[in-house]
């Protein structure tokens, strides 16, 4: 299991617990995506944990009780499906959204440029979700 990542710094967070900080689980098995995906939360101050195997997704999961749950689905791997299930017929983690993605492992990812870190940021940047819609 990976551990958890926090956005916040330690003297923030060992002084009390921050209220209204998001937790959420990302629950992947292509290590590629991992950083790009801490990058991404932690620019929206999220409370990050990651998890590397499906098979312990659903425990995490339960334990943590986060407010979304992103997860990798490969159409091979029975075991994911079955862990979305078990999260929606659980009374006690139905009502955690859930994204899913899946990539294509084929593929070779196009080369990028180097960006400088203003870009990086705009990326990155919260928006409301107001907007995003």
């Amino acid at each position: 299991m990976m551990p958890t990542y926090s956005a916040h710094s330690p003297s923030t967070t060992s002084k009390s617990p921050l209220a209204g900080v998001q937790k959420v689980v990302v629950v992947n098995s292509s290590p590629d995506i991992l950083p790009l995906a801490e990058r991404a939360l932690a620019a929206g101050h999220y409370d990050v944990v990651f998890v590397e195997s499906i098979e312990h997704a659903y425990s995490q999961i339960r334990r943590v009780q986060p407010n979304l749950v992103i997860m990798c689905l490969k159409m091979s791997d029975r075991n994911a499906f079955q862990v979305l299930s078990m999260l929606k017929l659980d009374p006690e983690t139905r009502q955690i959204p859930l994204l899913t993605y899946t990539v294509d492992d084929s593929v070779e990812p196009p080369e990028v440029e180097d960006a400088d870190e203003s870009d990086e940021a705009e990326f990155f940047a919260a928006c409301s979700p107001a907007l995003m819609n």
